[in-house]
């Protein structure tokens, strides 16, 4: 389960983002009212993504990212009501990953995480997981997927392989098709739908008797079992 820290010194928004990411996800949310409680938090622990705000009660959302990068290479993102040109190129040239100014949307906020979590994978320590979920086996850092305890390698398209990285990423929850369209196409992507359903059809057939374990969710989406 992905590990999110989160330092916001407005209640209400810190709140509220903890909130939708623990209900939509299951996420392992911690909370930071300041940056000295942010501070302590990025040195006793390991995260899988840091959304921070700029202007906090001690030290600022800059300091904090700084002493995280020096640690960890998990995503960053910035989500702050400072839009100028100036802070943005601050932000990521510290290392920031996504800059979002308030007021926001928490939908767009939740889609970017999502898709910094699925393209880093990253444990803390900047290296990718091996992700395992039944007979399927990924490498993400060789982009190797294998079946029946990597006897056979199966070859698969880009879109195939992210596909498949993502739902093994969220093994056991429904990914909707919106949801799959954001993570794999990108938010930019305007097309139907019902593309998923043709590469996740593609995608079983790839993995032979192992695509049985994608499973179609009526009205939902689609899910990874082992």
């Amino acid at each position: 389960m992905p590990r999110i820290l989160i330092v916001e010194d407005s209640t209400q928004i810190r709140e509220l983002v903890a909130e939708y990411f623990r209900r939509t996800s299951a996420f392992d949310v911690d909370e930071a009212k300041d940056g000295g409680e942010g501070f302590l938090m990025v040195s006793q622990n390991d995260y899988d993504l840091a959304i921070l705000d700029i202007m906090l009660p001690g030290l600022s959302g800059f300091d904090i990212c700084k002493i995280l990068r020096r640690k960890s290479n998990c995503p960053i993102v910035f989500l702050t009501a400072l839009g100028t040109e100036d802070n943005i190129l601050r932000g990521y040239e510290i290392g920031a990953d996504e800059y979002m100014v308030k007021p926001f949307s928490i939908k767009v906020l939740y889609a970017k995480c999502l898709a910094l979590l699925a393209r880093t994978g990253s444990d803390g320590e900047g290296r990718e997981k091996v992700l395992r979920c039944g007979r399927i086996c990924i490498d993400p850092s060789r982009m190797e997927v294998r079946v029946d305890d990597g006897k056979a390698e199966v070859e698969l398209a880009p879109k195939e392989y992210f596909l498949l990285k993502v739902l093994m990423e969220n093994q056991g929850h429904v990914l909707g098709r919106q949801r799959l369209l954001d993570l794999v196409w990108g938010l930019d992507f305007d097309g139907s739908e019902r593309v998923v359903d043709s590469h996740i059809k593609k995608l079983r057939k790839c993995l032979g008797k192992a695509g049985d374990q994608i499973k179609t969710v009526i009205g939902g989406g689609y899910k990874i079992v082992p």
